[in-house]
């Protein structure tokens, strides 16, 4: 399958499941923007996938994803270099021991797994629908499923901080993001699903013990297993149209009860869109 001509964005793409995603695309021909935290990092895996690869159409672009400017400045950016955006994959994602505000103050998972995707998004639906049909991609997890959003504490501050509790509602955030984008880009030509790519052994877990680091070496998913619904999702032309799933290995599947509460989706969304500064 090719995938030549095509602009994909993909963010955290220097390691596990991005990486994977864009060498993968990057054999496809397409035209890989790699979005990046650090820069010595950013560069080894860029130049790894073109000498693996052979495509030289793989760019790097750096951003601190929880700062709501530096993800300004990278639209900027991008919005200089390039006139068309086909893929837009929002990857990037950690998990963090202790609880940890970011720069604009919200707490860091919250902060990595929904705000920078519902800002950077936001700022590149111009481009994306002129460059339609062009989709959009939510890396999620089934740890959706176990949350319960509280718009009171939306920043976890008022229960002990519990790591899998916290992660689990950001990614709860990002499937009501992906729901509510899905009905508000109706007709436009931009598709936006979400996914879980299965419990995958990959970066996220350097913040854990060394026991769990070699437990999820031995029992879990590789980065490449992992990235296959993403890949899927960004290229099939047996998706094209589709909008508004969850997917779990490149099948559509039903996601949590709340996660479809249309109330919830577009309270999250005005109080998203007032956190970020983003005039709608």
């Amino acid at each position: 399958m090719s995938m030549q001509g095509k602009i994909c964005m993909i963010t955290g793409a220097n390691s596990g499941i991005g990486k994977a995603t864009a060498r993968v695309l990057a054999k496809m021909n397409a035209t890989v923007v790699m979005i990046c935290r650090d820069k010595e990092r950013g560069e080894k895996a860029q130049k790894e996938i073109i000498e693996q690869t052979g495509n030289k159409n793989i760019d790097l672009l750096l951003c601190e994803l929880s700062s709501h400017n530096d993800i300004r400045k990278l639209v900027s950016e991008f919005n200089n270099k390039y006139q068309n955006l086909h893929v837009l994959i929002n990857n990037a994602g950690i998990m963090l021991k202790k609880r940890k505000i970011s720069i604009d103050g919200y707490e860091m998972n919250f902060a990595v797994h929904h705000l920078a995707p519902f800002l950077l998004t936001n700022l590149l639906l111009d481009v994306l629908k002129k460059s339609a049909p062009s989709r959009i991609i939510n890396v999620s997890s089934a740890a959706h499923k176990r949350a319960r959003i509280d718009f009171y504490d939306l920043q976890s501050e008022n229960k002990k901080y519990s790591l899998f509790r916290v992660y689990g509602i950001s990614k709860l955030a990002l499937m009501l993001f992906t729901y509510e984008l899905s009905r508000r880009l109706e007709g436009t030509g931009v598709t936006v699903n979400a996914l879980h790519p299965g419990v995958v052994n990959t970066n996220l877990g350097r913040d854990q013990s060394k026991f769990s680091q070699g437990f999820a070496k031995v029992f879990f998913k590789s980065p490449e297993k992992g990235a296959e619904t993403s890949i899927y999702l960004a290229s099939s032309p047996e998706v094209e149209g589709i909008t508004g799933k969850y997917f779990v290995k490149k099948e559509p599947r039903e996601s949590s009860e709340e996660s479809y509460n249309e109330a919830y989706a577009k309270k999250l969304w005005e109080i998203s869109a007032e956190m970020t500064k983003l005039i709608v």
